[in-house]
């Protein structure tokens, strides 16, 4: 065979190959949103300067925001076992953040910073009060910093299996950036973060990560985090490959050293990591209070909530 033969056809493959990616991309896309478990009555827009925000707010009395864990398969869903009881005492606010959920999920750069100056620009433009926040995991770092940079706007705080301080520490490598710059092409990239973020990866991460009692997972949990990953055409792709480089960890340890708010943390005592992280934070800062919940893991107001709920109604006195 002629090169130039070999040249066609080698092209013609790798035409019909990215063509059939760019089909099952579609059709993930499509068979993983089409449910709209994510959809809620109380839905708002927030319209902040780098892309729509999703939010809710119901109730009424002293305001609460409740924030998901930094994840592309996290969003507001998160707290529904939660703010329906809470609203019977206090306003409450839950946000899908930028790149997660139904709120928008742009092609820029995701880093700690910018979530710090979302979560910021929330309180101050919606909000508009001082404000108790509830966070789970990575987005810990999130409200820590703000609190740090502005303590004006936050009252106190609650972090549910708050992300270990070492984990903050990591910064992006050469490997990492080369991955990020992988994910961000148009039809490979979706391509392969689709096959990261497959049905049997999410199922997989809720035995293991999520819940300790398996009869507690429900498919429709489930689902509702597949299409959290999925909507707006596969987008959580920007925010994974940033969060894959590490761009969005931050120091917590420097946080600390500024706050003198209150900081109650919730540990999951099915993993015992989850006691180590929390045990760093309060090294660092004494009055932190930690309080554990038994048999479950990273996302017990999803696992137990009622446990949970009797937890923030004790120590935030509502």
């Amino acid at each position: 065979m002629s090169f130039k033969k070999k040249l066609i056809t080698c092209t013609a493959i790798a035409g019909t190959s990215v063509g059939i990616m760019h089909i099952i991309n579609r059709f993930i896309c499509y068979i993983s949103s089409r449910d709209d478990f994510l959809y809620t009555k109380e839905q708002n827009y927030y319209d902040w300067t780098y892309g729509r925000i999703f939010f809710t707010k119901q109730g009424s009395g002293a305001p609460i925001l409740l924030i998901h864990d930094l994840d592309v398969c996290s969003s507001s869903y998160e707290w529904n076992k939660l703010k329906a009881e809470l609203s019977k005492t206090n306003t409450v606010y839950t946000i899908d953040l930028l790149g997660c959920g139904l709120s928008e999920k742009p092609n820029i750069t995701y880093t700690n910073f910018l979530y710090v100056q979302l979560i910021t620009d929330f309180i101050k433009n919606v909000i508009e009060e001082k404000t108790d926040i509830i966070t789970t995991g990575r987005s810990a770092s999130i409200v820590l910093m703000a609190c740090a940079n502005d303590d004006s706007i936050i009252n106190r705080m609650m972090l549910i299996n708050p992300e270990s301080m070492m984990n903050s520490l990591q910064f992006s490598k050469y490997y990492d950036k080369l991955y990020r710059n992988l994910i961000y092409t148009p039809i490979i990239g979706t391509f392969i973060y689709n096959l990261v973020m497959n049905k049997n990866a999410i199922k997989e991460k809720f035995m293991t990560d999520y819940f300790y009692d398996h009869a507690r997972i429900r498919e429709k949990d489930i689902s509702a985090y597949i299409e959290a990953s999925q909507t707006e055409k596969s987008h959580g792709k920007y925010l994974y490959a940033n969060i894959k480089a590490h761009y969005t960890t931050g120091n917590t340890i420097n946080c600390l050293t500024k706050i003198n708010n209150n900081i109650y943390i919730i540990t999951g005592n099915g993993n015992p990591e989850n006691n180590l992280s929390a045990s760093q934070y309060q090294n660092m800062l004494p009055s932190i209070e930690i309080v554990g919940i038994n048999d479950v893991k990273q996302l017990p107001q999803l696992e137990a909530p009622e446990e949970v709920l009797g937890i923030i109604k004790d120590y935030l006195e509502l």
